[in-house]
C-alpha cells in the first residue's frame, strides 16, 4: 500500500541539481579512463567540411519527377478500383 507521504517524495530536479556530490555518467567515466592512458590529440574548432560523395549524380528534378509519378500512379489506381466497384 502507498504511504500518505509519497506525494511529498516526488523527484525534484532542483533538489538533484543542488546535490553536493554528483557522480559522472558512464560515458564520462569511460572516456576519462581511456584518455588517462591515451589522451586525444588537438582538434580544430571547426574542421574543414568534406564534400558529400554521391554514388550517382542525379539532377534535382529527377526526385521530384519520381514523387509526382508515384502520386499519379496512386490516383490512377484508386480511380480504377472505384470505377470497377461502381459497376
Amino acid at each position: 500500500m502507498a504511504e500518505q507521504g509519497d506525494d511529498e517524495r516526488e523527484f525534484d530536479i532542483k533538489w538533484a541539481d543542488a546535490a553536493a556530490h554528483k557522480e559522472p555518467s558512464a560515458r564520462a567515466r569511460m572516456l576519462a579512463a581511456r584518455w588517462k592512458e591515451n589522451p586525444p590529440g588537438p582538434v580544430p574548432f571547426r574542421p574543414e567540411p568534406t564534400p558529400a560523395r554521391r554514388s550517382r549524380e542525379r539532377r534535382p528534378w529527377v526526385s521530384t519527377l519520381i514523387v509526382f509519378g508515384c502520386v499519379a500512379a496512386v490516383i490512377v489506381l484508386l480511380g480504377y478500383t472505384s470505377m470497377r466497384n461502381s459497376y
